[in-house]
């Protein structure tokens, strides 16, 4: 499994695993995440793959500022 140190490392578009990976969630989970309404995913094929930028702004979207 790749190892990334910063955002520009990643690639334009992630597998569940690395999503899985990057949250530090499970794969199982990531693949839940990734079909749940308003995840930024691109569907190419069979494939499911969520595009770096989609990712990022879904974050910044979803964290609580206390």
């Amino acid at each position: 499994m790749t190892k990334y140190t910063s955002y520009e490392d990643l690639p334009l578009t992630l597998r569940a695993t690395e999503v899985a990976q990057l949250l530090g969630i499970s794969r199982a989970n990531a693949y839940q995440l990734m079909h749940s309404e308003g995840f930024p995913t691109l569907k190419i094929g069979k494939r499911l793959l969520v595009p770096k930028s989609g990712l990022q702004r879904w974050v910044n979207e979803h964290t609580r500022t206390m």
